[in-house]
């Protein structure tokens, strides 16, 4: 058994396969759109699921797993494939059946606990994921996909490694929960289906051009990290909303507003807007989402933690998605990236002593601005200067909000129950990378994976605002 790095030595490689698709594909080449082509800088995404133990022996999930892969790699044709460029320099993935990776690992010291336990994420389960630090440009040469199954002292970890110049968090998902579906069914099911037409304003006629050898990561992959799953009841969630939204209603709740010829006649909501609602009018304000108001939590606590000067501009980036933002509309499972980062900007001592209200309406305002015609102004600009997508925290003042609380992380059952958790590998993690899971027990329920540098996680974790809504 060959063993893996030393930062995951309690997990063994036993065997190792490539999988091909269990028919032909009959798509084509896929160009690579204006939002895939920044990701070929960054690595492949690693993202699985722990499982109560199966009730069948290993041999036996492993038999099942590599020909359900095999059926699932029919319908998904872009992850059997490889990149390529042409003379031009355009890349595309040939959709050749070349095969994606299976791997069969095992790691009799770890339990469930050892994962589930600890409040901080151990590092034996950066050994569950495959082509670790591998580099989307990489898919020239490496499988697009490897699907590691690692058996735990009680249980089992299925993760998944995909390059993420093909997929983003949407269409990694929906192949995910397709393959569980395929597993758990026993034969071909396709729901929902991929979409991979290539015929959206995302589709570009520019050229990045890349260096000898391909891109690398901008990120230090060796700099000290810790990491740790927040958890956030919907119990905890709710009040958080609450905490956020009261000051906006605090005027209908406290003051009888009356309106006699158009005039306000308190003082106290003198300039503020009014909607007619048939007879009684009241002030209006938006209303910040839970999420929205959580990232705003977030920001807030980490740039304490960080202890930066009040002049210092810090940023809270949020990766969106753009299917339903384009008109038309992409449809909902688009195979690819679509997705952006949205910027919100603000002054360090701004951040910290403004009460949450104005820091969640920062993030709030610039989302809500984020329409059709923003999408198409970033991929404009992108063609005037093709680049790969700068991932890191350049300045220390950074946040880069990825994933979704909304992503089905859970709707997959591959014979044996739901996950008990999701977690992630080693790639492109950085001081101030954070991903958003929704909660196993649903309702609302969101998990925040943070990763910090070491001292600032000893400080956040210290921080009685942020951990009155922490449940672990």
């Amino acid at each position: 058994m060959a063993s893996l790095s030393s930062s995951a030595a309690t997990v063994s490689v036993v065997s190792q396969w490539v999988v091909l698709p269990d028919r032909k594909s009959t798509i084509g080449d896929l160009k690579l759109s204006a939002s895939d082509l920044p990701m070929l800088s960054c690595h492949y995404i690693q993202k699985g699921c722990l499982f109560h133990p199966p009730p069948v022996t290993v041999d036996v999930v492993v038999r099942l797993l590599k020909r359900c892969l095999s059926l699932t790699l029919s319908l998904f044709p872009p992850l059997a494939g490889r990149l390529s460029t042409d003379q031009v320099g355009h890349v595309y993935v040939s959709c050749n059946d070349a095969g994606a990776l299976f791997l069969h690992a095992v790691a009799v010291d770890v339990a469930v606990s050892d994962v589930l336990g600890p409040v901080r994420v151990p590092e034996c389960v950066k050994g569950f994921f495959a082509l670790d630090r591998t580099v989307s440009y990489q898919g020239h040469f490496q499988p697009i996909m490897a699907v590691q199954v690692t058996e735990l002292k009680d249980g089992i970890f299925v993760g998944c490694t995909v390059n993420h110049a093909v997929v983003d968090g949407t269409s990694f998902w929906n192949f995910f929960n397709t393959f569980a579906e395929v597993c758990r069914a026993g034969c071909r099911q396709i729901s929902p289906a991929p979409d991979f037409t290539r015929d959206s304003v995302l589709i570009s006629d520019a050229v990045l051009k890349v260096p000898p050898g391909g891109p690398t990561v901008t990120i230090d992959e060796n700099a000290p990290l810790a990491e740790r799953i927040f958890s956030f009841s919907p119990a905890a969630i709710l009040q958080l909303k609450g905490r956020v939204n009261r000051s906006s209603r605090k005027w209908r709740d406290v003051y009888s507003v009356e309106i006699t010829g158009g005039k306000v006649t308190s003082p106290l909501l003198e300039g503020t807007s009014f909607f007619n609602g048939g007879g009684s009018r009241q002030p209006t304000a938006v209303e910040i989402s839970s999420f929205q108001s959580l990232c705003a939590l977030l920001w807030k606590c980490v740039t304490r933690a960080r202890q930066l000067p009040a002049d210092k501009r810090v940023t809270f980036r949020m990766a969106v998605n753009c299917r339903h933002r384009l008109e038309p509309a992409l449809d909902a499972h688009y195979f690819g990236n679509a997705i952006q980062s949205i910027p919100t900007y603000a002054l360090a001592g701004d951040v910290i002593s403004r009460d949450l209200r104005w820091c969640a309406e920062q993030l709030n305002k610039n989302i809500l601005a984020y329409d059709c015609w923003k999408v198409k102004q970033v991929v404009e600009d992108w063609e005037k200067d093709p680049r790969c997508f700068p991932l890191g925290n350049f300045d220390g003042g950074m946040i880069t909000m990825g994933s979704s609380p909304r992503s089905p992380m859970y709707d997959n059952d591959f014979g044996w129950g739901r996950p008990m958790a999701v977690r992630s590998g080693r790639a492109n993690k950085f001081d101030g990378k954070f991903s958003a899971f929704p909660g196993r027990e649903g309702g609302g329920s969101t998990d925040i994976e943070v990763v910090l540098s070491p001292q600032t996680m000893a400080s956040l974790e210290a921080d009685q605002e942020l951990m009155q809504y922490v449940s672990n």
